[in-house]
């Protein structure tokens, strides 16, 4: 084993504990239209902080942002990471995990990252199924919950049009026929697209949204490594969101360098695409800053060559300048490693007069970044369509004390009266914050 590798292994068995630099700025340094960028930090043992997860105790919740209360609209679920609102108002949970990737744990890095992600709670097998939940009597829990789709493969992202419920399984993107008010689907389904997955297979969740007048899907696809370490080879179809045509399953690269796209919703005034992305690891505890943006037909947007339009990553080999010089630079930074996944807009939502213009994000948490980032839920204000002023911290509490890991917010929607529900797929509940009474 060569020097360096035993040092790395050395510095995370048995525990894994924190190790690596240390943040010299406040995460609200790397928020917002123009966050600062400090020089790399490349370090020989990279920053490994892990917020274990524990779950929630008796009668723990997060802490709602003034003005608002939040309770469990559903318990008891099995790592709960994606949610969809039905027409009816019945939710759609994905209750999903990583699939089998063996070629992405192979090596010292691969080990290590098996181990990091086992202590952030996210090593479990996968429940590879859709559960619906009703709340019949509109009181904010759900008294109903059916297996709605059952024998997935790491399911998340849902979208229905007319009739025709998609699913992005990780490797496939499924269409199903829904009947209004069913609770469970037993139909097989009609593949529309495959979705690069594999056994390699590094960023593997996928989102799909249809377009307003649903002739187009997208779908979400984020890379298969941090910044093209596994070969540029193995990044066919990645780091990018797709354009599917419904009809007939034909595919175009909508939008391409986006390292690890997830959230997908509609600006409600532009009517723009938008996006939420995690960004690359590695370079220290304050870069790189995740984001949202709007996304432009044909726009590049840096990976895995440079970050933030031209600010070029030196471990990428070899290096395409001439497409550094056409990355677009993101709208608004959402703070370096909050691992922002989910992202809904406040349209319909009955909170706060504060919350009617703007975008709901869910922040999964960091693990590398000393101290840790995100663990939240917040609101990036808008107007006229575009991000204005600092976000606000609508559910907070994901860590307790000793920094271990209570919950962790993952998606993000509007559910039909209002209210703003958040999976989290930790504490396996999903949270329902309405106004206060």
């Amino acid at each position: 084993m060569r020097k360096p590798q035993l040092v790395f292994v050395i510095a995370l068995a048995g525990g894994l504990a924190a190790c690596g630099e240390t943040s010299s700025l406040q995460v609200s340094d790397g928020t917002g239209p123009a966050p600062k960028l400090p020089e790399p930090n490349k370090t020989l043992i990279p920053t490994v902080n892990i917020a274990p997860a524990v779950g929630w105790p008796e009668g723990g919740k997060p802490t709602a942002v003034a003005g608002t209360q939040v309770a469990a609209f559903a318990d008891g679920l099995d790592h709960p990471r994606w949610l969809y609102v039905l027409p009816n108002g019945d939710v759609l949970v994905a209750e999903t995990n990583a699939p089998p990737k063996p070629d992405d744990s192979k090596g010292i890095k691969g080990w290590v990252m098996k181990k990091v992600m086992g202590k952030a709670g996210a090593g479990v097998p996968s429940a590879n199924r859709i559960t619906l939940l009703r709340d019949a009597d509109h009181d904010g829990v759900a008294e109903t919950r059916t297996v709605f789709l059952q024998n997935l493969n790491s399911p998340f992202g849902m979208t229905l049009v007319g009739n025709d419920l998609y699913v992005a399984d990780t490797d496939r993107l499924l269409r199903f026929n829904y009947e209004p008010g069913a609770t469970e689907i037993k139909t097989q389904p009609i593949k529309v697209v495959d979705l690069p997955g594999g056994t390699l297979n590094h960023h593997w969740t996928k989102n799909v949204i249809a377009s307003k007048d649903g002739n187009k899907l997208y779908v979400t696809v984020g890379s298969n490594s941090n910044v093209g370490e596994n070969g540029l080879d193995q990044e066919e179809g990645r780091a990018a969101i797709w354009e599917v045509d419904r009809a007939t399953g034909n595919h175009r690269i909508f939008a391409s360098g986006i390292r690890n796209p997830n959230g997908l919703a509609w600006e409600p005034t532009t009517g723009a695409l938008w996006t939420a992305v995690n960004e690359r690891d590695e370079i220290g505890s304050d870069l790189v800053p995740d984001y949202i943006t709007s996304v432009k037909d044909g726009g590049f947007y840096g990976w895995p060559f440079s970050y933030y339009g031209q600010h070029v990553d030196v471990r990428v080999k070899p290096q395409n300048l001439d497409l550094v010089a056409k990355a677009i630079v993101p709208d608004y930074a959402v703070g370096p490693h909050t691992a922002s996944l989910g992202l809904t807009f406040a349209e319909g939502n009955s909170l706060p007069a504060q919350f009617k213009e703007g975008a709901f994000i869910g922040q999964h948490g960091s693990w590398n970044r000393k101290p840790h980032s995100g663990y939240k839920v917040i609101f990036v204000p808008f107007s006229g369509g575009k991000p204005t002023g600092q976000p606000v911290d609508v559910l907070s509490g994901f860590l307790d004390k000793d920094e271990n890991a209570l919950g962790r917010p993952v998606g993000v929607v509007i559910d039909q009266q209002g209210g703003l529900l958040v999976a989290d797929d930790v504490g396996n509940k999903v949270w329902r914050v309405s106004a206060a009474k």
